[in-house]
């Protein structure tokens, strides 16, 4: 980038009436840039901006867009478009330039010569996404040919072409093909809105919807638009009711920034009303949000409680985007309310409370997070963990290898799979059909009773790989399995079985947890529960009552908690010494579990924590207690999110029992079950090599085999003394599901121990 003292703006400015328009619009980035450039020397944004903008126009001089503007004006619009996200000089620069090399004599060669190795990468890239081509297949709109889960190296490089994409949208009722418009308008709903959404860019993802819409069905955009703008001022008489009622109701201590409201975009109306079968947008009760922002979290919580306090709360419509954000890092509180102004409006009331920088996410995604340099260059904050996930759907092009030409990474964590109608799911990676089936609806999980993948019969806990086309069959009589809570790898999944089966098979679950607790308390101490379960009656420094043991018993039933933690608090709470080959000794600390691999790790090397054994939840650690990599943990919810304590922290002595939640220091080994089985099988041919390419798959190690004839050697008695690689209390009911499925020959089988 070039720098001079005194910058000479006027040989990069042109009389000539045909760039009239693109002269204002240079000059309205250069107004805005610099506003939002605070550290950067005004006359270096001015030159850079307009130095790219001189090039670019004299690359294509004589060329014209078919609206009859010179075609300068397309990336000189794209960029003021790009404005919004509040870009660095490099990001502006290369978007005046992008269309360059494709376009002009002038290659990335000659713009890397006269903007540097950045500018260049960018326009590069640019070259090469604009060689993709969205097909639709004849059955989906929402298939594609090909998915690729990526995220190029600079992610200028896709904020560039968001903002080409934008404008080109805008000017697309120029092209004369309708064909042609509508594949376009297909691609950008398919592919640029859903990266606009994934980046958490919430004005391009709109925008580019409401384009789509209006040229994919122009009637009903059309009688939408009409039935908004006739909405427009009871809306606003409302909402500025609303806005003097509420700034009341909150203390003067709370200091607002502004209270607003926010309308559904045209297309998000549209698909509202076609899946509830709405007839008029009045229908839909959450067609707006009243939005309010405020300086700092604990007073968006006093914020909500006010709102609460003065109208009634919708059961089930509170989110909490604050403790736990969307993927894409979205944060908010949302809550719906009713009997706010109810002679204006019938319907209840979306409220969102956040403080400016959420706003500003909310806005603007994953732009909010660019540092800027004195020169006007940025990189995105190494803080911002979900940067790295972008991942999505970029349609493959005649030139396989378009995608290793642009330095693609591909990333571990998630995968993408597609639904029967080519609908498009992303899954954590490792994922399961019953991860899916709770990602789509909690009815389908719930009633799941059969997985394809690729039109075959894969087990439940089968695990998905990127670009499985994915069916579920349900039955309406099935039920979710407790046996599921030990392999889904989705929040979602966890927390909807979880809640099920709590209510409805507690008893069961209850019963499950004794016995696991048992065969633990039976190695280790030689007993079992009694009736009164009073060796329970002190856990984590905390007495408990009937329901406090029953409690611990369901949580270890349900995977929630380790069998072995509730062990060290036996220890403890009895004075009960370690022992190991007869010699008393510490307990083993966490830090000399912790795995060299750095994967676990933050960036300055101490390990991460896992929550419900999940990376990605947030947390933070308590300034109480002040845990480090050595120390037992334990997380505990509240309204400010989940904080990690160390278990012997006196501030949990008083703790709500059901907000703990188990904690663990990132990279800890697991343990090692063994299991002791008996099976019967139908004595055929290849039975038991079907039986070891199971516990192959399963990553189970056989330590001894016993065999014997029954019935006249009809059929066959095997015993397995297997050990597992993971501590997974339901491994015997996975391993009896796969057998059923796979092996027609299986006639029953028996748990003899688990230890």
């Amino acid at each position: 980038m070039s720098h001079m003292a005194k910058k000479d703006f006027s040989r990069f400015v042109s009389q000539d009436p045909i760039y009239a328009l693109a002269e204002r619009v240079v000059s309205d980035i250069v107004a805005i840039a610099k506003g939002y450039m605070k550290g950067v020397d005004p006359e270096t944004v001015e030159y850079e901006i307009r130095r790219a903008y001189a090039y670019a126009r004299d690359a294509h001089e004589g060329q014209l867009r078919k609206s009859g503007d010179p075609y300068i004006v397309h990336p000189a619009e794209a960029a003021k478009m790009l404005t919004i996200l509040k870009p660095d000089l490099v990001t502006l620069q290369s978007c005046f330039l992008h269309d360059v090399p494709e376009d002009t004599e002038r290659t990335v060669e000659d713009v890397e010569k006269e903007f540097g190795k950045e500018v260049a990468h960018i326009v590069s890239g640019m070259e090469k996404l604009s060689k993709l081509r969205y097909r639709e297949e004849e059955r989906s709109v929402w298939s594609l040919r090909k998915m690729f889960i990526a995220m190029s190296e600079d992610m200028r490089v896709i904020l560039v072409k968001l903002a080409d994409r934008l404008h080109n949208m805008t000017t697309l009722d120029y092209h004369p093909n309708p064909e042609k418009r509508r594949r376009i308008a297909l691609e950008t709903l398919n592919v640029y809105a859903p990266i606009a959404d994934r980046l958490g860019i919430f004005d391009f993802k709109e925008a580019l919807e409401t384009e789509c819409f209006r040229i994919l069905y122009p009637e009903d955009y059309a009688r939408i638009t009409a039935e908004l703008s006739e909405l427009k001022i009871e809306q606003e008489t409302f909402v500025n009711k609303a806005k003097d009622l509420i700034r009341e109701l909150i203390s003067p201590s709370v200091k607002i920034y502004d209270i607003s409201f926010r309308v559904k975009s045209p297309f998000s109306i549209y698909k509202k009303m076609q899946r509830k079968g709405y007839d008029s947008v009045r229908d839909i009760y959450d067609l707006f949000a009243i939005r309010v922002i405020t300086d700092t979290i604990p007073h968006c919580y006093e914020v909500l409680g006010a709102i609460h306090s003065a109208w009634t709360p919708v059961p089930k419509r509170f989110k909490d985007y604050i403790a736990l954000p969307k993927e894409n890092g979205y944060q908010s509180l949302h809550t719906t309310v009713v009997g706010m102004f109810q002679e204006f409006r019938k319907q209840p009331t979306e409220i969102q409370i956040r403080t400016m920088d959420m706003h500003r996410q909310a806005e603007i995604g994953v732009a909010a997070h660019f540092e800027y340099s004195e020169t006007g260059n940025s990189r995105i904050a190494k803080d911002v963990y979900w940067v790295s996930e972008l991942k999505e759907i970029l349609e493959k092009s005649a030139d396989g290898e378009l995608m290793n030409e642009m330095k693609i990474t591909l990333f571990d964590d998630r995968i993408f799979v597609f639904t029967p109608k080519g609908a498009v799911v992303n899954l954590a990676r490792g994922s399961t059909p019953v991860d899916f089936a709770y990602s789509i609806h909690s009815d389908l999980g719930n009633h799941l009773m059969i997985a394809k993948a690729n039109g075959k019969v894969v087990p439940l806990d089968y695990e998905l790989k990127n670009g499985d086309r994915v069916e579920i069959i349900t039955d309406k009589l099935r039920k979710p399995s407790v046996t599921w809570l030990s392999f889904v790898k989705t929040t979602r999944a966890r927390e909807v079985i979880k809640a099920y089966i709590n209510r409805e098979q507690r008893d069961d679950i209850l019963e499950k947890g004794r016995s696991i607790l048992n065969s633990y308390l039976q190695k280790h101490f030689g007993k079992v529960l009694d009736k009164d379960m009073s060796i329970l009656k002190v856990i984590d420094g905390r007495e408990l009552d009937t329901k406090g043991k029953e409690d611990l018993l369901v949580q270890i039933g349900n995977l929630s908690r380790k069998p072995g933690s509730v062990i060290r608090a036996i220890r403890e709470a009895h004075g009960i010494p370690y022992e190991k080959s007869g010699k008393t000794e510490a307990p083993q600390s966490v830090s000399s579990k912790i795995k060299s691999d750095e994967s676990g790790k933050s960036d300055d090397g101490i390990p991460s924590v896992l929550i419900w054994g999940e990376k990605g939840i947030p947390y933070r650690m308590a300034n109480c207690c002040s845990p480090v990599p050595g120390d037992r943990i334990v997380g505990y919810s509240s309204r400010f999110g989940i904080t990690v304590h160390r278990v012997d922290c006196g501030s949990l002595k008083k703790g709500i029992f059901d907000r703990f939640i188990p904690a663990i220091w990132a990279g800890s080994e697991t343990q090692q079950m063994r299991l002791k089985v008996e099976m019967t099988f139908q004595n055929k041919i290849g039975v038991l090599r079907k039986l070891t390419d199971i516990f192959f798959l399963m990553k189970i190690n056989i330590l001894e085999i016993a065999q014997k004839s029954e019935e006249g050697g009809k059929t066959a008695r095997i015993t397995f003394d297997l050990l597992t690689e993971e501590e997974d209390y339901y491994m015997y009911e996975r391993l009896v599901e796969r057998i059923r499925l796979a092996i027609p020959e299986y006639v029953d089988s028996k748990l003899l121990e688990m230890r």
